[in-house]
Parts: C-alpha cells; sequence; structure tokens
C-alpha cells in the first residue's frame, strides 16, 4: 500500500483567490458574506424592493474568467469550470509539478460539482423564449454538464489517467479527494487532482432555497448572517467557489523532490439512507462516516487534535454532527476543539469540502485553529467546544474535516502534519 501526501493547493473562495490570503481571512475571523449588488463585477443584483427573501451570499468577486483565460477561452467554460482551472492551475503551481516529466497515463482529475452551470443552463433558456432555438449555444449542454470541470482540467494539464467528477451533493470535495486517496493508496495512480467547485448563486437558486426557508435572511448583517452552533442561527448563506488539491504517492512525492504539507491517512463515507434533505436527527450516518475514517486511519477518536466541522448554520444540521461526535468521541468530545470554516465562508456547496481540506492543512502547519465566528448565543443542545469568535492557537498533528450532504451523504477525511 502506499501512503498518500499533498503536495500542493489552490483556491478561489469569498475569502480570496490564493491560499495564504485565503488563511489569513480565516485566521483573522473574518466573513466573506456581503449584500448581492455591492460591487460592479457582481453579475447578480437583489435590490431591496424584491421579492427574494434572501439577498446576501458568499460572493467571489474580483474574478475575470476572461482575463485569465482569454475571453474565447472563458466563452466556453461556465462560472464553475472556471473557478476549478483557475484553482487546479494554482495547485499545479504550487507542486511544482513538471509536466514533461510525469507518467500523464498515471496522473488523474478528480473534481466534481453537485449543481454544475445553472448560470449557462439559465441564459440559454432566456435566449430560447427572447430569440428562438436557432440562437441556443452549441456549447451549451458540454459548458453545464458537472463533470467538465475535471474534463477541462484532464485537457489543459493532459492527465490521462481515471478522470472522474463524483457528485454527493455538499460531500464532493471529500468525497473527491477520500477517493483519490484510495486509488493512490491502491496503486492505480501516482497523481490526482481532487476537490471541488461550484458557481451556484443564482436567482433561482436563491428562490428555492428561500422558498424552503433554508436560507438566512439576516440582510441587514451579512457578516454576521452565517452562524454554526448559534442559538440564533436562521438558516445556511449560499456561497461559491473551488478548492483543489494535488494528492500523490510519497514515493512519487519523494523522487520528485516535492514539498510535503499533510498526509492523507484515513477516509470514510455512508448514507444516512433517511430523507432527501434533511439530516438523520441523531446524526447515524455523520457517525458512521467518522467511524469508519478512524478506522482507516488506525488511530483512536483521542487521537484527532481538531474537527473542521460541515456545520452549515442549520438547527437540525448543527445538532445532528454535534450528536455524532458525542457518539464517537465519547467524553473526549468535550477536549477536542470544533471549527465552523462556513461561518466565514458561507457554504460553498460542491467546493466545500476542497476548501476545508485547505483550510485543516494551513491549520496544522502554523499551529492555529481558525475560530467559528458569530457564536453569541450557544444553543443548549450544541455544546462542544466550537473555538468561539477568536482564533485559537494549538499543537496540531491530525485533523478531522467532515462534509455532509442533501440525500445523506456523508465523507470524512483524516489528515496528518507532515513531520517527516
Amino acid at each position: 500500500m502506499e501512503r498518500v501526501v499533498i503536495t500542493g493547493m489552490g483556491i478561489i473562495s469569498p475569502l480570496g483567490h490564493q491560499v495564504d490570503g485565503f488563511w489569513d481571512q480565516l485566521a483573522a475571523g473574518r466573513s466573506g458574506i456581503s449584500r448581492l449588488g455591492e460591487s460592479r463585477d457582481s453579475p447578480i443584483h437583489i435590490p431591496e424592493t424584491s421579492a427574494y427573501q434572501t439577498r446576501i451570499a458568499g460572493r467571489v468577486y474580483g474574478f475575470d474568467g476572461e482575463a485569465r483565460f482569454g475571453r474565447k477561452e472563458a466563452r466556453r467554460m461556465d462560472r464553475f469550470s472556471q473557478f476549478a482551472m483557475a484553482a487546479a492551475e494554482q495547485a499545479v503551481g504550487d507542486a511544482a509539478l513538471q509536466l514533461d516529466r510525469i507518467d500523464l497515463e498515471r496522473a488523474g482529475v478528480y473534481v466534481g460539482s453537485g449543481i454544475g452551470g445553472i448560470r449557462t443552463l439559465m441564459d440559454q433558456q432566456q435566449v430560447l423564449l427572447e430569440r428562438g432555438p436557432g440562437r441556443i449555444s452549441p456549447t451549451l449542454v458540454p459548458m453545464m454538464i458537472s463533470n467538465m470541470a475535471a474534463a477541462m482540467i484532464s485537457i489543459r494539464f493532459g492527465f490521462q489517467g481515471a478522470t472522474l467528477s463524483p457528485v454527493t451533493a455538499c460531500s464532493i470535495g471529500n468525497t473527491a479527494i477520500g477517493e483519490a486517496y484510495r486509488a493512490i493508496k491502491l496503486g492505480a495512480a501516482d497523481m490526482i487532482l481532487a476537490g471541488g467547485t461550484e458557481a451556484a448563486i443564482t436567482e433561482l437558486s436563491l428562490a428555492s432555497f428561500g422558498n424552503a426557508t433554508a436560507l438566512s435572511t439576516r440582510n441587514g448583517e451579512p457578516a454576521r448572517a452565517s452562524r454554526p452552533f448559534d442559538a440564533d442561527r436562521d438558516g445556511f448563506v449560499m456561497a461559491e467557489g473551488a478548492g483543489i488539491l494535488v494528492l500523490e504517492s510519497l514515493s512519487h512525492a519523494q523522487a520528485r523532490d516535492a514539498k510535503i504539507y499533510a498526509e492523507v491517512i484515513g477516509y470514510g463515507a455512508s448514507s444516512d439512507a433517511y430523507h432527501m434533505v434533511a439530516t438523520h436527527p441523531e446524526g447515524r450516518g455523520a457517525y458512521l462516516a467518522m467511524k469508519a475514517a478512524v478506522t482507516d486511519a488506525g488511530i483512536q477518536p483521542g487521537d484527532i487534535d481538531v474537527i473542521s466541522a460541515h456545520a452549515t448554520s442549520t438547527e437540525a444540521g448543527d445538532r445532528s454532527e454535534t450528536l455524532a461526535i458525542k457518539q464517537l468521541f465519547g467524553d473526549d468530545a468535550y477536549r477536542v476543539p470544533v471549527t465552523a470554516n462556513k461561518s466565514m465562508t458561507g457554504h460553498m456547496f460542491g467546493a466545500a469540502g476542497g476548501a476545508e481540506a485547505i483550510a485543516l492543512v494551513k491549520s496544522m502547519q502554523e499551529g492555529l485553529i481558525p475560530p467559528t465566528i458569530n457564536l453569541d448565543t450557544r444553543d443548549p443542545d450544541c455544546d462542544l467546544d466550537y473555538v468561539p469568535n477568536i482564533a485559537r492557537p494549538a499543537s496540531l498533528s491530525i485533523g478531522m474535516s467532515n462534509s455532509f450532504g442533501f440525500g445523506g451523504h456523508n465523507a470524512v477525511i483524516v489528515l496528518r502534519k507532515w513531520a517527516e
């Protein structure tokens, strides 16, 4: 069995377009949530007088696809693919990969998106209604389908190994990382770019989630809207971006003298087998995925130094995750710090797992746990150590990252700080 390490990272997020800047914002406890339409480069403007209940989101501002990729290329990629490509280019550059010196047939891409090119679909539907079928773009379908981000990355770098686009809703990033870890561990690949991407902040999405009463309506205080584990939380905040990591076998990384950030040592996946959108009230599926990840890592729950929670800022979700942690960790549940990145980024859907894996790597490197901001009045049912409001210095060797998604999909990874 091969050991699997992380050698490169790339991020596009509401907190920045580079890993160090993203980390600095997290460590400082700054929110990336803002009112829609506040920036001139936002294609969505939801006025005060609109019927939309939610007018805030974790928007990626300052991202110019045409400037980055050229007008012709950018027009062939939906925003979710543009985010993925930009994050992948960062990760490949960070890993110092020399493409002419690696076996491209053993290099793969595992990058997924929960919703795919919804903006492209909406725009082309409008064209159909206003201008007729003869004006519909022939690239509509390839731009829209969720696998295209992985495909475009594969084409860009010439990676000819397995290229997959897992669709496990909001657990996509961890599913991609975990399945890539398994493939490399079993010797099926030397390296895989793994993570997730999402660009689903549209009028249609806001209306649907709003009508489901899933979104925060704290429009007057955007930075305080995402508040996991807080008694006054009123829903999650939609966000967008991409988080992609380079995973390699240890032998491959050492052969090319690569810098190593961390090691992936465990992965667990499960299903709630319960409901289309509601999490299991007792956190059964979450517990099973965490238990499987710890078992796969060959450690005990007490060896975990920090948990990066899924924690979207919904009443049922935060409570069930708390119950799952208690079930697995027992008395240690009150010892291990739990942090919720989504309090600052919002919920990046399919991109969340990749972004939060990057945050966990940085946290272990820097010896600092990012805070769970906006935790002012603790929910009595959420009584663990959530690192409220201020980052905390800590000696961190092993961290766990949780991701859960609609349909009851659960994916958990365990990372170890690289110290060899």
